[in-house]
């Protein structure tokens, strides 16, 4: 049966431990997602708002789990009676983070203490527990001193975790602690002054030699240890009326330090090792407080007893919607993450200089532009017959080809006929005009620079009619006029439209003009015209 048992119990931890395993973390090893709003209590939303807005530096404080532990180990009473090792401890404690450095935790303890003296007493008369039993004090009689104590304590402790806020990695699998805090003990000390019979050990006690060295002490002990029973039957002197009772048992204020390290299993179990101290306002914990003497008047010992309290516990983090206890987080996690992949970036507006005030800034810009002179996207001075002759100063915006080179004011001067067959589509402008015949218009919507499917099948019905008349030439019409964006827009619809004729439909480049800037029609529409 109780291997049954202790096999229920193995597999619950296995399938705790598993369990805890299996809990997802962020990518960022903090343990949670800084913007994961649903760990984040209602009262602190209005801050998470703020910060996932950018007008608050810090993310609210998640809502992490409560701790619940189990413990036992052992316990050892230091005063005027050696302890005997070891005593026994069990405790519970719940432990609540109140920031990522301090906790909070309330425990409980229940321990049994024993002490025994190798070394014989004779000043016992003031020692009610051996006087009222039957001992004499004579000056010769001994007796041993031993006690059983039962101890409990109820504290609430303040934790400081040292080693979570760590600047070359993420987080520990480790968590060190120290503590210190104040509670209330209540004790129950008794000895064992008679036998089985009621009768006392006065016997046995006197047959004793006191003890000279280690050899002498263990003999001493083995001797008591078969004389004497176990029953601890009598009641120890105790602080009576000085100190208030609860439950008949003597109840102390105490205070406690102590030192602890856990080291994590999963995000839900942890184990930890601690040693805590305990201080006491009572000498009578081992129910012995008289100093050992045998002539004058009765003198009381000048020192309190205390308690060591060493334990192995089981820590549990329970908790929905809620991140590992604080005490397991790095906060310079948040920080780091931000540092090297910022998921908020507020930049300022940047401001680009353009010298010349063409709209296109210094470190594209490849000419200092006179002013008011229409520019391309690279900040060059439109001329759209290619003369040489920027179009704002240009009085001949559209010279024919050979009609150039041109004068200052990019006036051409056109040869009568044609000199030789370098000169393609120098026929009568009427001729082509009545060629050609009516060419379709495009139409853009908005600010659209790019061909739609549409004006793609007129503009291959374009290059076939060019195709069939290959001395003629085409005028692509912009009427975009009274600002530089418009004015951009339509240069970017004609170039897209001479573009499509020349490297989609092959038509040689020399036979399309581009002239920006026309009166009569509308922004949104390109005209293609026979030239004249």
């Amino acid at each position: 049966m109780a291997s049954k048992k202790y096999s229920f119990i193995a597999g619950v931890l296995c399938l705790l431990v598993s369990t805890g395993f299996a809990q997802k973390t962020s990518p960022s090893g903090s343990g949670y997602d800084v913007t994961d709003s649903s760990v984040i209590p209602t009262r602190s939303l209005p801050q998470q708002q703020e910060f996932m807005q950018g007008t608050y530096n810090y993310p609210a404080k998640p809502r992490n789990m409560w701790e619940v532990g189990i413990k036992g180990g052992s316990f050892m009473v230091s005063g005027d009676v050696p302890a005997k090792f070891p005593g026994i401890g069990f405790g519970a404690h719940i432990r609540k983070a109140l920031g990522y450095v301090f906790s909070l935790r309330l425990e409980y303890m229940y321990a049994i203490g024993k002490g025994l003296n190798w070394n014989s007493s004779t000043n016992f008369g003031n020692n009610p527990a051996w006087i009222n039993t039957g001992y004499v004090r004579n000056g010769t009689n001994k007796v041993f001193y031993n006690y059983r104590t039962n101890v409990q304590d109820l504290a609430l402790e303040g934790l400081v975790t040292l080693n979570n806020i760590r600047f070359h990695k993420a987080k520990s699998g480790i968590s060190i602690y120290g503590l210190a805090g104040i509670g209330a003990t209540t004790y129950d000390t008794k000895v064992n002054a008679l036998d089985a019979n009621g009768k006392t050990y006065q016997a046995l006690f006197n047959g004793i030699t006191n003890a000279n060295n280690y050899k002498d002490r263990k003999n001493v002990k083995d001797q008591l240890k078969n004389g004497m029973d176990d029953t601890y039957e009598t009641p120890a002197e105790n602080d009576g009326a000085r100190r208030p009772k609860l439950f008949g048992r003597t109840l102390l204020p105490v205070g406690h330090v102590g030192a602890g390290v856990a080291f994590k299993l999963s995000n839900r179990i942890n184990l930890a090792l601690e040693e805590r101290y305990t201080i006491t306002r009572s000498d009578l914990l081992d129910g012995q407080r008289w100093a050992e003497q045998t002539t004058g008047q009765p003198v009381l010992t000048s020192d309190y007893d205390s308690y060591n309290y060493l334990t192995l516990g089981l820590n549990f983090n329970i908790g929905a919607k809620a991140v590992e206890p604080l005490w397991w987080l790095n906060p310079l996690d948040y920080a780091y993450q931000e540092i090297r992949k910022p998921r908020l970036m507020i930049l300022p507006k940047p401001v680009l200089p353009d010298t010349d005030g063409d709209g296109v800034t210094d470190q594209f810009d490849q000419e200092v532009t006179p002013q008011g002179c229409p520019v391309d996207a690279h900040g060059v001075s439109l001329d759209t017959d290619g003369d040489g002759v920027p179009d704002c100063r240009d009085k001949e915006k559209i010279t024919p080809t050979a009609c150039q080179p041109v004068d200052a004011d990019g006036v051409g001067k056109c040869p009568v006929a044609c000199p030789d067959s370098t000169c393609p589509g120098w026929n009568k402008p009427a001729d082509c005009a009545a060629a050609l015949g009516s060419l379709p218009s495009l139409t853009f919507k908005g600010s659209a620079k790019t061909l739609n499917n549409d004006q793609r099948s007129m503009l291959a019905g374009v290059a076939a009619t060019l195709r069939n008349n290959p001395n003629c030439r085409i005028n692509i019409l912009d009427y975009c006029t009274g600002n530089k964006s418009k004015m951009g827009v339509g240069q970017s619809r004609a170039e897209a439209v001479r573009s499509y004729l020349v490297e989609r439909e092959g038509i040689s480049a020399d036979r399309i003009t581009i002239m920006t800037g026309q009166e009569g029609g509308e922004c949104g529409t390109i005209d293609i015209k026979g030239a004249q």
